[in-house]
């Protein structure tokens, strides 16, 4: 296969429909992180599935185990996939094929029959869903570079957060009205019985059925990449090959580019911070500020829509000024609002100041990949994206540790909010070294 310059793939599929296609893709994924992940299918399992299991374990731990297990074969196999990606030239494939695990596992989910001795399937489809799944943003994130341009980086980037957020909202209304809001033995507008779990496991499939109808235009309008001369020597064509590759490439990373290096490890620690917002935010709003229990799904709501528009505001800044002061304001931002939300009280004040630290999470989130991509070399973003994968595992434990941590030392769960902004204010840190003054419209 011919090899062309890594500099030609720029920008190779930018337009309306490539960009929209992308976007789309996010969207359809959200019903992974949104319904099986976090708010449906996981609570199924460990609330009904799990609920007569014998012995002292509990299905919730066994459900951490099962989800630890998973993020560590992420960290350890993404960067490699990442470089073999870009060395086959098989970007496009590789997602197909993620993309067609997952949904299948999604799918498989139906058959979690609401019975203890369901919930070793249940674990399993579940923790291969959710490594097969944080996998396949390798391959798909590595294609923003191919969407956009330097000039418009940022605001596809951050279309596609918000393209995320949006489907995931969506859905979980859809599924809410449709298959679970009501009391009683038939839930939902659709009166759909809950014997068995039958109401949570259709969900399942829709679910499967929302992520793969959403996820075929990219697959018809973005096309492969070929070749590229961006890592010379990188041509495994076994996967195991590539392990030596890549450690050949994370030396010379260290030695010629250490600020990719610099990044990535402040990437890992406010990534971590902002994932303990949404983690630990529904314990904080109903156990410290007195949110009904009926209002936290409005409030997930809200908190998703406001992190949507800033992933979408931030774009445009990101490509004007750079995707650093975005990351550096953003994460200011809400190191103040969780400083205010230590003192004040009520319903109203979380609200107020709960939406204010969470519509920084999107701009974040969206120019952290900006930053990464427009760092990285051309050809080479699978290995990059891979990296970043596995920096974000090596630190995952890092805010639930503090946030445990205030909260036993301090006897209060509202010091639980220290963790979370010591993480925000170390990734804050880390950041602030890392030179981005070349970066803009690159």
């Amino acid at each position: 296969m011919a090899e062309v310059s890594g500099r030609e793939t720029v920008g190779s599929a930018a337009g309306r429909g490539p960009v929209v296609a992308w976007g789309l893709w996010d969207w359809g994924g959200a019903a992974f992180n949104a319904v099986i992940l976090t708010f449906v299918f996981s609570v199924y399992l460990t609330d009904k599935v799990g609920e007569d299991l014998p012995g002292g374990v509990s299905a919730s731990a066994w459900l951490g185990w099962a989800l630890g297990l998973a993020g560590l074969v992420v960290a350890l196999t993404a960067p490699v996939s990442g470089q073999f990606f870009d060395a086959t030239a098989r970007r496009k494939l590789s997602l197909g094929v993620l993309t067609s695990i997952t949904v299948i596992l999604m799918a498989a989910m139906f058959f979690v029959h609401r019975d203890y001795h369901y919930l070793w399937l249940g674990l399993a489809l579940l923790g291969i869903g959710s490594a097969t799944f944080e996998l396949s943003h390798v391959p798909y994130n590595s294609m923003l570079r191919q969407v956009s341009t330097p000039a418009t980086l940022g605001r596809i980037s951050g279309f596609g957060w918000a393209m995320g957020y949006f489907g995931g909202i969506i859905l979980l209304l859809i599924v809410y009205f449709g298959f679970i809001s009501g009391k009683g033995d038939y839930r939902g507008l659709l009166g759909v019985p809950t014997d068995d779990g039958l109401n949570i496991r259709l969900v399942a499939l829709v679910a499967a059925v929302w992520f793969a109808a959403f996820a075929i235009p990219l697959f018809l309008f973005v096309p492969e990449l070929p070749r590229t001369d961006a890592d010379p020597g990188a041509t495994a064509r076994k996967l195991t090959d590539a392990y030596r590759i890549l450690w050949r490439d994370v030396r010379e990373l260290w030695r010629d580019d250490r600020r990719a290096v610099g990044f990535l490890f402040a990437s890992a620690l406010f990534r971590d911070g902002l994932a303990g917002v949404f983690t630990f935010g529904a314990v904080l709003a109903v156990r410290v500020y007195g949110i009904a229990d009926s209002d936290v799904l409005l409030f997930g709501i809200a908190a998703n829509v406001v992190a949507a528009l800033g992933a979408i505001t931030a774009g445009r800044f990101d490509d004007r000024i750079g995707p650093k002061p975005v990351i550096v304001v953003s994460l200011a931002s809400m190191i103040v609002c969780g400083v205010a939300l230590l003192v004040v009280s009520g319903p109203v004040m979380f609200w107020i100041f709960g939406l204010l630290l969470t519509v920084f999470v999107g701009p974040a989130q969206s120019s952290a990949r900006t930053f990464l991509v427009r760092l990285t070399k051309p050809g080479r973003e699978g290995q990059m994206f891979g990296l970043y994968a596995t920096t974000g595992r090596a630190v995952s434990f890092l805010a639930p540790m503090l946030f445990g941590f205030f909260v036993w030392a301090f006897g209060s769960e509202r010091a639980g909010i220290i963790g979370i902004v010591l993480v925000l204010a170390l990734g804050l840190a880390a950041l602030v070294p890392v030179r981005a003054d070349d970066l803009r419209g690159r």
